[in-house]
């Protein structure tokens, strides 16, 4: 792996996303890492090279999702791939078998549990045998929700000797956009859902990414609630249904380090009182996801992605009922500025820091894939924070 010509290859360079994604590692990094930009044509990289102030010499792949040759010569120039060219049902699946085939590391920014579930079945042996490490969802699905939960239980293991058993996910701030690839993703999942009866089942399962492991009864999250512990009415989190099914797989990779009897949901808080209440049911009838949804390739202006943020809580009661929190704050809007810098970071992770000998090859999450290590990167360079507050 030491003698590729490349540490990371971004393939999809010239979308949206791809592009944001380059021009984070040109800003941040520069020549200390080997990378280059991937995509179907040549003058458009070279365009998007100039746009974003990359290098001249910056380097590009021709590479097709519809050719799985280019697929393979991509794979095998370098340490790791990051995509972000989806849906991935659509065209994800001949990239993870080239990484696969290569004993590369890949990641992408997938919140399709459908798609997921097949790779998982299908790549989760190949890859094991390769030592390629394909981690699934890592941009705002589901890095901040997962290494969230990680870091707070973490906290309570090291305090109390003991998992905390149920854990709550609260969206308390946010201000930005979902991304086009996720309405895209979406719109997907639900006309495969039309054909396949059986998706259905695995969209509703909590548990359909743990590998066949059933775990106790979770809060469905899809209704407004008042949460007398938290003195907040609550609202239905859109990425709740892929971010709750990726930290039951962290947990099942991590060997039930959070336990067996493991309840997690994901909610959005909107505070007490009549104002709390109002803004919670505006939230649970918003519809604009499912009737005027962003365009994949399109998205916020910069000064639209630099004014975002958002900030989760993740709490929790021991067994001597004292109440543990963690916070996750992220300094852009969630579905661009930062899901550009965490799927980059994530690579870089991979490449730099975390050892293969040590994890191996497999299909991951971010939490049993990185951990602790991603964790520092993206407090380092990504705008993120995690913070203990009780």
């Amino acid at each position: 792996m030491d003698n590729r010509t490349y540490d990371v290859v971004v393939f999809g360079a010239t979308g949206f996303t791809g592009r944001l994604v380059a021009e984070y590692l040109a800003a941040e990094y520069g020549q200390d890492v080997k990378w280059a930009m991937a995509g179907r044509s040549d003058a458009k990289l070279a365009y998007v090279r100039d746009e974003i102030g990359a290098p001249a010499d910056t380097p590009f792949i021709i590479a097709d999702s519809a050719d799985p040759a280019s697929l393979l010569a991509l794979a095998k120039q370098t340490r790791a791939v990051i995509t972000t060219v989806g849906p991935y049902q659509l065209y994800g699946e001949a990239l993870v078998k080239a990484c696969v085939e290569a004993g590369t590391d890949y990641v992408d920014l997938c919140g399709e549990p459908a798609w997921m579930y097949d790779i998982i079945r299908d790549y989760s042996e190949p890859a094991a045998a390769s030592g390629a490490r394909i981690v699934l969802s890592c941009g705002f699905d589901s890095i901040p929700f997962d290494l969230g939960v990680y870091f707070l239980q973490q906290q309570a293991i090291a305090k109390t000797g003991a998992p905390l058993a149920r854990v709550k996910g609260r969206v308390r701030k946010m201000k930005g956009t979902f991304s086009g690839g996720t309405a895209a993703s979406f719109a997907e999942t639900m006309a495969r859902a039309a054909k396949e009866p059986e998706v259905i089942n695995r969209l509703r399962d909590p548990f359909s990414l743990s590998g066949g492991f059933e775990g106790p009864a979770q809060p469905f999250g899809n209704k407004v609630i008042y949460e007398e512990d938290l003195d907040t009415w609550s609202a239905p989190f859109i990425m709740a249904s892929i971010n709750t099914k990726n930290v039951h797989r962290s947990n099942a990779l991590l060997g039930h380090r959070y336990g067996e009897d493991f309840v997690y949901d994901e909610m959005f808080a909107t505070g007490p009182g009549e104002k709390g209440e109002q803004f919670a049911h505006m939230i649970a009838n918003d519809k604009s996801m499912a009737e005027n949804p962003p365009k994949p390739g399109e998205g916020p202006s910069k000064e639209e992605r630099e004014s975002g943020y958002y900030d989760a809580m993740f709490t929790g009661l021991d067994a001597d009922g004292t109440r543990h929190i963690a916070g996750v704050t992220g300094d852009k809007d969630p579905g661009y500025g930062s899901t550009s810098k965490m799927i980059a970071e994530a690579a870089l992770c991979l490449v730099f820091d975390v050892d293969r000998t040590m994890t191996g090859g497999g299909v991951y999450t971010t939490a049993p894939a990185m951990g602790e290590k991603l964790i520092a990167r993206l407090e380092e360079h990504a705008g993120l924070t995690f913070k203990i507050e009780s």
